[in-house]
């Protein structure tokens, strides 16, 4: 019979002592690590426009440098969440902030295509063992009457980054410095100053703090990593984090030269029409993971995948008008994250034994990566090479309403709703 959650140890570990100061200063630095990720991954998008000319890149190129880290990213967390549940969460976490921040000032060092595939290949390595397990460890340091309003927090931190902060931040700094490189180099720097603050603050966690009790939180060693796809949640989430991918790396990767080339933005202007993508997902994120912890997860998926799919279309039948444009990203940000924030861990990790917590999240996000952060803007680049780069998005359109008919089947996992049908 196909589990829906586990309300009888949520309760227990709710009823359980509790270290809320240690909860919040690790769901803080998780967050500063995870803004920190969004800016290495994402100031590179609108920062195409100019290195373009410098490097003589080609659609196609900026696909093949979006998709090689996704792809990177993706593998990475097919194994890195069987991995911590082994060795814990820290030993992964502390290296992993170290490594991404020296690579991302390393992209600033590329002479050509080569090297930045090879740089960034390397930059999704290290992304990819972060981010899967920094969900999972605010997850698990969390009560589970906060595990969505927690993770909403550290997401909050990569979507500010990423697609307020970065698109601001690089088209700004690109007027003032010497050269793109420049820009690349100094966000790198903040990173090192994380990774020692999470040296002298995490603990080692692998679902001791989401299940209290040992006995309901047996080790890894006594699960099959295969056992996840025995629990229809996994099997569906599977497909709709790789749907929800592909929205938002069209969006990141491809929407800045639509707005240049196709739209004819300045540069300046397209970085503010971007930043209307991370202003509404941080709204979003801020607004949405109470409410799902109380109203269930499902119920947001479908108002995500729905209203995403919805706002792109409209952005896309606008012409240069600004505002306008602003408003519309600004909308695809707010369903984004009524998705992201339960797709990501809550759903996951409430649909399977916690010794498995940690391989589940890193094997859906890996496979959500290499399809939809990888597969998607390779084969968006040969589209909008070959076919025009407006025709590019129409795979965005058709994963939102994939990603939605296949969200309509998930088994609703919230301890608020589950505990309801159980009593």
């Amino acid at each position: 019979m196909q589990p829906s959650g586990f309300t009888p140890t949520d309760a227990l570990a709710a009823n359980s002592s509790h270290d809320t100061r240690y909860e919040w200063k690790a769901v803080t630095l998780l967050a500063a690590g995870f803004a920190l990720v969004g800016i290495d991954r994402q100031i590179i998008g609108p920062l195409f426009p100019v290195m373009q000319k410098d490097l003589h890149l080609t659609y196609q190129d900026i696909g093949n440098i979006t998709g090689v880290l996704g792809l990177t990213w993706g593998i990475t967390s097919l194994f890195i969440g069987r991995i911590s549940d082994r060795i814990g969460r820290r030993k992964v976490l502390i290296p992993a902030v170290l490594l991404y921040s020296l690579l991302g000032g390393l992209t600033g060092l590329a002479s050509g295509v080569g090297m930045l595939l090879i740089i960034r290949a390397l930059l999704g390595v290290t992304e990819g063992a972060y981010a899967p397990l920094s969900s999972v460890a605010a997850v698990e340091a969390s009560k589970p009457t906060r595990r969505a309003r927690n993770l909403g927090f550290v997401l909050f931190g990569f979507m500010a980054a990423s697609m307020i902060v970065a698109p601001i931040l690089a088209t700004q700094l690109v007027t003032y410095l010497p050269s793109w490189r420049w820009v690349f180099i100094l966000v790198a720097l903040p990173g090192f100053l994380v990774g020692w603050l999470m040296h002298r603050v995490l603990r080692d966690t692998q679902g001791s703090l989401v299940h209290s009790d040992a006995k309901l939180a047996p080790s890894a060693a006594g699960h099959r990593w295969t056992e996840i796809f025995r629990y229809r949640n996994i099997r569906l989430n599977l497909i709709a984090i790789f749907c929800m991918m592909t929205c938002f790396f069209m969006v990141a990767a491809m929407m800045p030269n639509y707005l240049t080339d196709i739209v004819k933005l300045s540069v300046q202007q397209m970085g503010f029409v971007m930043s209307g993508f991370g202003f509404g997902a941080c709204i979003g994120l801020v607004v949405t993971p109470a409410l799902s912890d109380r109203f269930g997860r499902k119920p947001f998926v479908l108002l995500g995948f729905l209203g995403m799919g919805t706002a792109l279309w409209t952005l896309l039948q606008i012409g240069n008008m600004p505002i306008q444009l602003f408003a519309c990203i600004f909308l695809v940000g707010i369903f984004f994250s009524a998705m992201v924030v339960n797709l990501v861990a809550p759903i996951t990790v409430e649909s399977v034994p916690p010794a498995l917590s940690g391989t589940a999240t890193g094997i859906v996000n890996g496979v959500g990566e290499i399809v939809g952060g990888a597969v998607a803007p390779v084969t968006a680049g040969f589209i909008a090479t070959h076919y025009g780069l407006q025709q590019a998005f129409t795979l965005a359109l058709v994963a939102a309403g994939v990603g939605f008919l296949i969200s309509t089947l998930f088994i609703e996992t919230a301890p608020s709703r589950t505990r309801k049908r159980v009593l």
